[in-house]
């Protein structure tokens, strides 16, 4: 899960992207970069941290011109070092600057076939470098200095054939103009826009509808799966589809729990998908529990509010804010290694004790993940004073690992791999638990855009959309992702840079 935002505009993009990222934020709290072009130059900034950590005033004044690319990231696989901040550059051909959300299941075999057929030289680890230099590569087969629409739309075609995962991406053609495009599936959200101006029309490519409507864009729509848009510097825009059998199967979790509510990602309200999760877990509730004695419902800030706030309407009872959240600490669900997530959840939330006391509570959140994080939230509750603590997941069990751009830990980390909601329910210590369906869930989404006939859906299935997630690849996976490995690479990265100091 990361956030991209493109612009071409009439005036200068470094504030437009800036203000854009902060509005991603919640995407990824990991590293932050800009890229601005003027005159044929590029100028960049990028580094680990916080969009308002990593630029100061002297890094905006720098970041000239009217079109540019922005990230923000959050470590796919444990990738945690600032080489891997994004975007990526190649010089060749005519000097291009790509950011990326998502994943490349292919990428080993990718990075052999750049260096041994495409003579290309990687410089990270990171699968954004080698889409960069597959793009870049197919790119330069067109042997035209000066560059047309149809080039682009054949080298992203060429993308698309070669390319496995989810992605969406935005490039800065240096001299030319901005690409957006998005893979065959359509697994990862990618929306552009349009701003008119008094000296004309500038343009927004964004992981999230939110960002256009924070800086007064009109919303065109998503780029469709396997679509490319090409904009050019002077504001000429064309689309094309790409692909040869797009079909569409946008990540379920990103109406559960990545997007902003406020968000409108193909064609659906993440908002309204959100309160039909509240509706159908409380018909399910009623359906299976009818004598239920809940007392109070409360949600687990914040992305659960609009699910818990239905669901308390649904059963008739009273909701309440019973946490109060520290908007300065960063999601814990994208905070690299465990012992990092279990110490920030106390300092993340406080209870309120009136709100528990004596009260059989129901909680509710968006999913359970690794399961630690709310064993405490559960805890919390009962030092409270609740009489009973019930828990409610607006998701289903959360069984497998993401490949497609969420860091989502291995499959052994995963507190429902191979337990009964039973044996879950006793692990984090909840006097009952209710999952949602996965046909409601489906549901709850469909019902925003009934065009939708099939999500990527693989954290709560195993069914991968990309036919090349082989066991041997999950295997491998479940290796990089585990919270040891990614403490010993970070290990290794704190020698390296000690090394550096010392000399």
């Amino acid at each position: 899960m990361c956030g991209i935002v493109g612009m071409v505009s009439t005036s200068p993009v470094n504030q437009d992207i800036y203000d854009a990222l902060t509005v991603l934020q919640h995407r990824g709290q990991d590293a932050a970069g800009i890229v601005t072009t003027e005159n044929g130059r590029l100028y960049l900034r990028k580094e680990n941290g916080l969009v308002r950590d990593v630029f100061r005033t002297d890094h905006m004044l720098r970041l000239v011109g009217n079109a540019g690319v922005g990230h923000v990231r959050y470590p796919t696989a444990g990738v945690d070092s600032s080489a891997e901040a994004q975007p990526f550059y190649v010089n060749t051909p005519y000097g291009i600057c790509l950011s990326h959300n998502g994943n490349l299941t292919n990428a080993e075999t990718l990075a052999k076939e750049l260096y041994r057929s495409d003579r290309r030289h990687l410089n990270t680890d990171s699968d954004t470098e080698i889409l960069l230099n597959v793009f870049a590569h197919e790119l330069m087969l067109s042997e035209r200095l000066e560059l047309a629409p149809d080039d682009i739309f054949k080298a992203v075609s060429a993308v698309h054939r070669r390319c496995r995962g989810g992605y969406a991406a935005t490039a800065l053609i240096t001299g030319y103009g901005l690409v957006g495009f998005r893979d065959p599936n359509g697994i990862r959200p990618v929306v552009y826009g349009k701003r008119v101006t008094e000296d004309g029309t500038d343009y927004m490519i964004a992981s999230e509808s939110v960002a256009l409507d924070a800086l007064g864009f009109e919303r065109i729509g998503d780029i469709e799966p396997g679509e490319a848009v090409v904009i050019t510097l002077d504001g000429q825009i064309q689309v094309q589809q790409c692909a040869d059998n797009p079909v569409h199967s946008p990540c379920i979790f990103e109406y559960v729990y990545l997007a902003r509510p406020d968000s409108v990602i193909d064609n659906v309200y993440v908002y309204k998908a959100r309160l039909r999760m509240g509706t159908f877990l409380a018909e399910k509730i009623q359906r299976e529990w009818p004598d239920h004695d809940i007392d109070v419902v409360i949600p687990i800030p914040s992305t659960s509010r609009t699910a818990a706030v239905e669901l308390a309407n649904q059963l008739d009872v009273k909701y309440r804010e019973g946490f109060i959240k520290n908007r300065y600490i960063g999601r814990t669900f994208i905070m690299p290694g465990q012992q990092q997530r279990v110490k920030s959840v106390r300092k993340k939330l406080n209870p309120i004790d009136l709100e528990f006391a004596g009260k059989n509570v129901l909680l509710v959140d968006d999913s359970i993940v690794r399961g630690t994080t709310s064993r405490q939230i559960i805890d919390m509750a009962r030092d409270a004073g609740a009489n009973k603590v019930y828990f409610a997941s607006a998701a289903p069990p959360v069984r497998y690992p993401n490949v497609y751009g969420i860091d989502m830990p291995s499959a052994s980390e995963l507190v429902a791999h191979g337990h009964s909601d039973e044996e879950i329910c006793s692990v984090i210590g909840a006097d009952r638990l209710i999952y949602q369906d996965l046909a409601d869930l489906k549901r709850a989404v469909g019902l925003g855009n009934e065009a939708i006939q099939e999500y990527e859906d693989s954290v709560f299935t195993g069914r991968y959309i990309t036919p090349d997630v082989s066991p041997e690849y999950l295997q491998a996976l479940e290796t990089s992702r585990s919270d040891e490995n990614k403490e010993e690479r970070r290990r290794k990265d704190n020698a390296v840079l000690e090394i550096h100091n010392d000399s």
